[in-house]
């Protein structure tokens, strides 16, 4: 299910120099402003969950989460390129796997990471927040990969419809609204973060049994559901 050259391709075209800057921009950011906090409140808990959680798990996560999946297929199906890895004797499940699998790699490493190293450097690690919102942040990661991966798939506006997605149902609706927490890929993640953290330290709408079955729901669903797309994918000069 995994192909190398497939994966070289992904890897090159992700950290191509445009995408490569946004990547590197947003966990710079909340590097400088996770340091800028603990500058001025000292190693404070509750400055740390609402920076992690507001900022980094809320904003940034699915930001980069569109970047990666999106830009894993959407561009080689928007330029025709495609064509050209589809022509090979490869199965398109195994090419959706594959970039998936970049996807994750990339998402993990530019959101995960950076949110992990946050928390040490907001307090420490205190009450395991630093290790909560690095979990949440790595498995909402791998969710985000396989549903804008999907996003790049069907439709060719998947950039736009995953920012719209990631800024307004996940940062806003998902935090404003009660009914929509519960289909919120942020509360799922938030539910391990809530069993990781110090009691009372962090909180989720969601338990973390329907946490986990969403998440593991939303990426094996998409996932499959890109694989059927790609089966019966027509570029624009087959139409």
């Amino acid at each position: 299910m995994y192909h190398p050259t497939v994966a070289r391709l992904t890897y090159k075209g992700l950290l191509g120099r445009r995408r490569a800057l946004i990547l590197f921009a947003l966990p710079l950011l909340l590097i400088v402003i996770s340091a800028a906090v603990r500058a001025l409140s000292g190693a404070d808990d509750s400055a740390a969950t609402s920076v992690l959680g507001g900022f980094a798990l809320a904003a940034m996560v699915p930001v980069i989460g569109v970047i990666a999946g999106t830009g894993a297929i959407g561009s080689e199906i928007d330029d025709g390129s495609i064509v050209y890895l589809l022509a090979k004797p490869l199965k398109r499940p195994s090419i959706i796997f594959t970039k998936l699998l970049v996807a994750i790699g990339v998402s993990v490493l530019f959101s995960a990471v950076p949110t992990f190293i946050a928390g040490f450097i907001l307090n420490g690690n205190s009450q395991q927040i630093a290790v909560a919102f690095g979990v949440a942040a790595a498995v909402a990661s791998v969710a985000y990969s396989a549903l804008f991966l999907l996003l790049g798939v069907v439709t060719r506006h998947a950039v736009v419809v995953g920012l719209v997605y990631a800024l307004v149902w996940e940062a806003l609706i998902g935090n404003l609204v009660p009914g929509a927490r519960a289909l919120s890929v942020q509360q799922w993640a938030l539910s391990l973060a809530q069993r990781i953290a110090g009691e009372g330290t962090v909180s989720s709408d969601v338990g973390l049994t329907a946490g986990v079955i969403g998440l593991v729901a939303v990426t094996v669903v998409a996932t499959w559901f890109a694989g059927q797309r790609l089966r019966v994918l027509k570029l624009a000069g087959e139409e």
